[in-house]
């Protein structure tokens, strides 16, 4: 689908004396689920309305298959969004929503009861839209991106509210519409649904973009050189590794952290000194451990300690 792209080209966005965007900048491609994650307020949200033309840019430009969205005649035909589960009339019900959506587009109503079967919502489909769980509207929602099968599809926080076996879906079912070529954007906190399920990984910060990289290789910059060391005698395995020049971290009971020291050379020595251990591997770091290294300093509200 060469119109299954979403391009986000240097925006910059202030309200009043704060600064939301500072040259934003990023593409979401046809057949990859693209993460994109930071910290609150790091200008997602802001990133997104402009994307939709809700929200005006004071420089730069966002393009939904080279075109700004405004710009298109039939919008859901090109790109469907989920940015609020709730932003839906509570009286009516969640099939008529749909319906009420479907004539905006010049859809029939056959369409609005496959993407209600897609989403597991049959059942519920008459009931009131007001009475729905968060999770069922996430699904109603969801339902009404896929209206108009559109090649692109963005959805802001859509695991919010989703139970275990809703999270399962909605992951398989991302990872299947990247899979027939759609472009698939999707602003998370969850990072561990995103390492299972995003080919790409957009980190924002402050208004601009921090990292844009494939996941993988984000989780193989932030594993770098470490090593797990297992062992009941931390001590003695920390003076020993530590005397050939590698640093040594204690990071949980009887887990070592060791940088600098290939992993034949860590069992030599451990053997020499007669330390035994349980564990000795390459430390692999989680999509979480790379995030919070790359926004550490990019955070605007911090939790304090607990007392």
């Amino acid at each position: 689908m060469t119109d299954a792209t979403i391009e986000v080209d240097g925006l910059h966005k202030r309200y009043g004396a704060a600064t939301a965007l500072r040259g934003m900048t990023f593409t979401a491609r046809p057949g990859r689920v693209t993460g994109f994650v930071g910290p609150n307020g790091a200008g997602k949200s802001t990133t997104m309305r402009i994307i939709l033309g809700l929200h005006r840019a004071d420089a730069g430009r966002a393009l939904v298959g080279g075109r700004p969205y405004r710009s298109l005649r039939h919008p859901l035909r090109h790109l469907g969004a989920l940015l609020d589960a709730s932003a839906l009339h509570p009286a009516r019900s969640g099939r008529n929503h749909l319906v009420w959506l479907a004539q905006s587009q010049g859809l029939g109503r056959s369409r609005v009861d496959e993407v209600l079967a897609q989403v597991g919502l049959e059942s519920a489909a008459r009931r009131a839209a007001g009475g729905y769980s968060l999770g069922m509207r996430q699904r109603l929602g969801i339902a009404a991106a896929l209206l108009a099968d559109p090649p692109v599809v963005m959805l802001d926080e859509p695991f919010n509210g989703m139970d275990p076996e809703g999270i399962v879906w909605l992951r398989d079912f991302l990872r299947a519409l990247a899979g027939r070529q759609r472009a698939v954007l999707v602003s998370s906190h969850l990072m561990t649904e995103l390492q299972g399920m995003a080919d790409q990984v957009v980190v924002v910060g402050r208004g601009r973009v921090i990292a844009d990289c494939a996941v993988a290789d984000l989780i193989a910059s932030a594993s770098g050189d470490r090593l797990r060391v297992r062992t009941s005698a931390t001590s003695l395995a920390a003076a020993a590794l530590t005397s050939t020049g590698a640093q040594v971290t204690e990071t949980d009971q009887d887990l070592l952290s060791v940088r600098g020291l290939p992993v034949e050379r860590a069992v030599s020595v451990l053997a020499a000194a007669g330390v035994p251990f349980s564990e000795l591997a390459p430390h692999r770091a989680t999509l979480e451990e790379a995030y919070f290294d790359l926004t550490r300093d990019a955070v605007d509200y911090r939790s304090g300690a607990s007392s």
